[in-house]
């Protein structure tokens, strides 16, 4: 959500900075600006949409000078308009913000009462209101940004930019991310990593509370405290902070076709070829834990939901499952047995972090599942696990889903090891199982062309019902969620066994009703719902393996699928759900990659 770049350069920096921010579209924005000092001089450029418009307007109206700072902003606080994009100029100084100022209304009539006023809606004009106001009364820059910061209540990532300072900008972060990157004889700051991969591999995380003054020789970064700290300097790799579709259309499509290179690269790193124990990090240990707890938003939470089954069915660990956004407000009983573990593809989820945070004075231990290692879950984790899917860019997660599945069934594979509740030998068996994945994935890959066809037809459709039964709940959850996501028609999943509880009532001779049901123990029931939605004239779509298409008679509309072992058919039955939602979208002439309303990281509440 939103996205942060400043650059204190050589040479002209709004070409630099506006080249990074179109590295952090994929993280969903609806206008973006940059400002710059040039010759002592404040200045900024801001457009509504897309980059191309911010694109046409420097064109007629260069902006000049070697230090800036540039925003892409998701709205919050006040809808998309040129007075309410980033970023935000009060007299002598420009800000740009991520996250929610919780106090701004307090804040904003105490300078009401000094005589100022606001020019937007925003949350942010407060900061940078305040921060004039500091200067106005005789403060230095970093006397008026620090004083500012300590006003400020709520989550945030900022960068001052000042008039007349040409050699210096001003940053902090609280909840949401925030890192620095270092050139020779110039420095940089970003959202995140894949911003600036393009002018640094050398990196520098902020921490928790952290504020810094950056200038061309460095960065001075103090923490929480004011006191003055040193942060480590990260190499990043940066091939793999490289951001293109390869040839695809959409990053979406390049991203499902990777996953059978991600789910072995992920496979490789814990358990390679002929290894029979996954390599999982020190430390991590579940033969004392009574209870899993379970915590994610979106999909990870799906992901979380799969893997419920799996940590019961293969470790006979009792699991409870949260949504992020809600675990801190029920005031959960955890205790010194418990396990929690966060599941985030940003590994900067809000929600997540917060989550976090909260359980992890309570619980014996505290893991992770992340796609970036260097991130704030991954960092305040007792242990992470990286999916090693590389960047995903695509709004809707792909890759990054099918990679979480395949590490969580490694850890459950080893939970029930580790306790007793697998032998050496069903471990084993269970293991080169999963180590199957990623040749079924790459043939349910190969169903795209009769999924084009299938999903022509439901881009007529206003409403999709999802149905299936054990793993395959979660999977029509998130073939359900997908669909929304990308196509914007209105899609439900239910329980196949709860159809005759109330969602019975919507089908009719109109209502698509996917069903995921591979052969296996609940096959039958499944099957069975689904001839109640025939006997009422649904139009099914049965998802099935031969054998299941076979048993289930007369479906017109079928997607024959591998005939796969039990514990990694949710991992390949999410392709097709994935190419539907992507088809449809096609079909509808939706943006596939930046769906309206939606970003990829959310980092505010």
């Amino acid at each position: 959500m939103c996205g942060i770049v400043g650059v204190l350069g050589n040479h002209e920096v709004s070409p630099q900075i506006f080249d990074a921010l179109k590295r952090l579209e994929y993280r969903g924005y609806d206008s973006a600006g940059i400002a710059t000092v040039n010759r002592g001089k404040l200045d900024l450029r801001r457009a509504v949409g897309k980059l191309i418009n911010l694109s046409d307007i420097l064109v007629h109206e260069p902006l000049p000078g070697r230090a800036g700072i540039g925003h892409t902003r998701w709205a919050t606080h006040g809808g998309p308009s040129v007075a309410n994009a980033h970023p935000h100029r009060a007299g002598r100084v420009a800000v740009v913000h991520n996250g929610i100022i919780e106090n701004f209304r307090a804040l904003r009539e105490g300078l009401g009462t000094e005589g100022i006023s606001f020019s937007s809606e925003t949350d942010t004009e407060t900061i940078v209101q305040l921060a004039s106001h500091y200067l106005e009364r005789g403060m230095t820059p970093v006397e008026a940004a620090r004083a500012t910061l300590k006003r400020l209540d709520g989550a945030f990532a900022l960068a001052f930019l000042f008039e007349g300072e040409e050699d210096m900008i001003i940053c902090a972060r609280r909840g949401s991310p925030l890192c620095i990157g270092h050139g020779e004889g110039e420095m940089y700051l970003g959202s995140d990593a894949i911003a600036l991969a393009e002018m640094t591999d050398r990196i520098t995380y902020l921490e928790e509370g952290d504020w810094a003054i950056l200038s061309r020789s460095g960065a001075m970064i103090f923490d929480a405290e004011d006191s003055q700290t040193n942060r480590p300097v990260t190499r990043i790799n940066l091939e793999n902070a490289k951001v293109d579709k390869s040839g695809h259309r959409h990053f979406m499509a390049k991203e499902m076709a990777e996953q059978p290179r991600v789910l072995q690269a992920a496979m490789g790193h814990y358990a390679g070829v002929g290894e029979d124990n996954p390599a999982l990090p020190e430390g991590l240990d579940f033969s004392a834990t009574d209870r899993l707890i379970m915590v994610a938003c979106g999909t990870a939470y799906y992901a979380c939901q799969v893997a419920k089954y799996w940590f019961e069915k293969y470790a006979g660990l009792p699991v409870e499952l949260d949504i992020a956004s809600e675990f801190r407000y029920r005031d959960p009983v955890l205790g010194p047995a418990n396990t929690a573990l966060f599941v985030s593809q940003s590994g900067e989820t809000a929600d997540t972090l917060a989550a976090l945070r909260h359980a992890r004075p309570h619980v014996a231990q505290v893991v992770s599942v992340i796609n970036v290692p260097t991130s704030s879950i991954a960092r305040e984790s007792a242990v992470a696990l990286p999916i090693h899917a590389g960047p995903e860019i695509g709004v809707a997660s792909t890759k990054a889903f099918t990679a979480q599945l395949q590490v969580l069934a490694l850890l459950a594979l080893k939970a029930g090891l580790q306790r007793g509740y697998l032998t050496p030998d069903a471990f084993a068996a269970r293991l080169s199982e999963l180590r199957a994945a990623p040749g079924f994935v790459a043939q349910a890959l190969d169903r795209e062309e009769e999924i084009k066809r299938l999903s022509e037809l439901l881009s007529q459709a206003r409403d999709v019902l999802f149905l299936g039964r054990g793993v395959m709940y979660p999977l029509a959850l998130e073939g359900a969620l997908k669909l929304k996501e990308i196509s914007y028609i209105h899609a439900e999943a239910y329980a196949a066994g709860e159809l005759k509880h109330g969602p019975i009532a919507l089908v009719d001779t109109d209502l698509p009703v996917i069903v995921f049901a591979p052969h296996d123990a609940l096959f039958e029931k499944t099957a069975s719902n689904m001839q109640e939605v025939l006997a009422r004239q649904g139009k099914v779509i049965l998802i099935s393996d031969a054998q299941g298409l076979a048993a289930a008679g007369d479906v017109p509309d079928r997607l024959m699928m591998p005939t796969v072992p039990e514990i990694i058919a949710p991992i390949v039955y999410a392709v097709p759900a994935q190419l539907i939602a992507y088809h449809t979208a096609l079909h509808r002439g939706t943006d596939v990659d930046q769906p309206r309303n939606l970003a990829k990281s959310v980092t505010v509440e």
